[in-house]
């Protein structure tokens, strides 16, 4: 198994805190530690700030910011702390800014006199840096229900929280720094994928293949829609996969012949039962379009045929729970999402965790809801997060790559989930690896992938 970063809950850290020795008694040598690291990582990062507001709350949080403060005085800041508690709103004309308004504790709402003060952190101009995460942030979740801060900087403590990798926390966290306060390490719920994931995939090896090393069939494709299982099949192939097979409406195979010289063309049939019994896996959905008796192929196709599955783009059109004979990742967008469940997308953006849980307990599956902190949910298992890319994955295409890259690890025997999120990380490793950042299209992923998977 790849070794995960843990991500850390409100309660996990809690639980944390408890096992070190002495607690409760020895809290304050806690405090000491996470707010001494918050002074010395604010020093670092804005040396030439002399004028510093700490915005303190009532509990432990706060107490963090007091010793920060403290440690700012020492070395002859001038230091303006702002007690929440006590009403005080005045921030003064600050260089920088100190968050230490709420915790890891936080969840819901912020009540109109703190949502104030965030609203003037956020309005000050300046650089404000985060004790632990952002006020206004739930931890647990990356949840934001009312005002929180837009931190440039946040500073936690013993490990990275959910709260600071999921959307739409992960906007208002700016860079992340942890600091080791003395806790031991612990499993957690939420893990991070990273990129050792990636040495657990398969490689071909002597006396493998070109049907050993992993067959994907690729179902796809209609009238004006072949660029998306194009891009599927090349990156099916990328992945190294020994062999791909693109079975598509039989109207569309001369652009097909045209774009895809090493991929295999089959007119697509109404039973796929044939070609699926050479194959290893099936990758369904990206250009195959909408139409009701698509929607009655698709259903029939996941119900009769074995192989393991990544199901995508209009395949997921209408989906509904069945008995399926073997693994299946459903790997929506947030819309996609919104349309599995019968919700708004604005709400699965606004409740990612629960909302790829939601689904992953309608369709008993893996579930993979796709954006910058792509999420891979499992049944009986715990969530991966996987945030290794860079923003210019957000174009047309992307999604299509990444079906086919899943689509070659289900080939070569990977545990669904496993293959979903090392999949995820290769994908999102080739948007760094690529040349381009400004301009990057699907295709430069697909050539970026045999560098990221050396």
């Amino acid at each position: 198994m790849p070794e995960f970063e843990p991500l850390y809950t409100a309660d996990e850290m809690r639980a944390a805190e408890a096992r070190y020795p002495g607690y409760p008694d020895t809290a304050g040598e806690l405090m000491e530690r996470a707010g001494g690291g918050v002074a010395g990582v604010a020093l670092e990062l804005y040396r030439g700030a002399h004028r510093w507001t700490v915005v303190c709350g009532g509990g432990a949080n706060g107490g963090d910011g007091r010793v920060a403060a403290r440690e700012l005085q020492r070395v002859g800041k001038d230091v303006r702390v702002v007690d929440a508690k006590a009403g005080e709103t005045d921030l003064g004309s600050p260089d920088a800014i100190v968050d230490a308004l709420f915790g890891t504790g936080f969840a819901g709402e912020p009540r109109p006199d703190a949502a104030a003060l965030i609203a003037a952190m956020n309005a000050s101009g300046v650089p404000v840096v985060a004790v632990d995460l952002p006020s206004g942030v739930d931890a647990s979740t990356g949840e934001v229900v009312g005002a929180a801060v837009r931190a440039t900087a946040s500073v936690t403590f013993h490990g990275r929280k959910v709260g600071h990798v999921v959307a739409p926390g992960r906007f208002h966290a700016g860079t992340v720094h942890v600091v080791d306060i003395g806790l031991e390490p612990a499993a957690t719920e939420t893990r991070a994928v990273t990129v050792d994931i990636l040495r657990d995939v398969p490689r071909r090896k002597e006396g493998d293949t070109k049907y050993t090393a992993g067959h994907v069939l690729v179902v796809g494709g209609s009238p004006g829609l072949t660029g998306a299982p194009s891009l599927t099949a090349m990156a099916a192939m990328r992945a190294d996969a020994g062999y791909v097979t693109l079975a598509a409406p039989e109207s569309t195979l001369p652009v097909f012949e045209q774009r895809l010289l090493e991929v295999v063309k089959r007119p697509l049939p109404d039973e796929l039962s044939e070609l699926a019994a050479k194959a290893s896996s099936l990758a369904i959905g990206p250009g195959l379009g909408r139409e009701d008796r698509t929607h009655e192929f698709v259903r029939r196709t996941l119900a009769e045929i074995a192989l393991p599955a990544v199901v995508d783009a209009d395949a997921l059109f209408k989906l509904e729970p069945d008995d399926w004979p073997a693994p299946r990742v459903l790997t929506p967008h947030e819309g996609e999402m919104a349309g599995l469940l019968g919700r708004d997308s604005k709400d699965i953006a606004a409740h990612r965790i629960a909302s790829v849980r939601d689904a992953v307990r309608r369709f008993d599956c893996v579930v993979l809801l796709k954006g910058q902190d792509t999420l891979v949910a499992a049944p009986g298992r715990g969530l991966l997060v996987c945030s290794l890319g860079l923003p210019s994955l957000a174009t047309a295409g992307t999604g299509d790559v990444l079906t086919g890259i899943v689509g070659a690890f289900l080939a070569k025997g990977m545990d669904a989930q496993l293959a979903a999120a090392a999949a995820t990380a290769a994908q999102q490793r080739a948007s760094v690896e690529a040349p381009q950042r400004a301009g990057l299209i699907a295709s430069d992923l697909i050539d970026a992938l045999p560098r990221v998977l050396r």
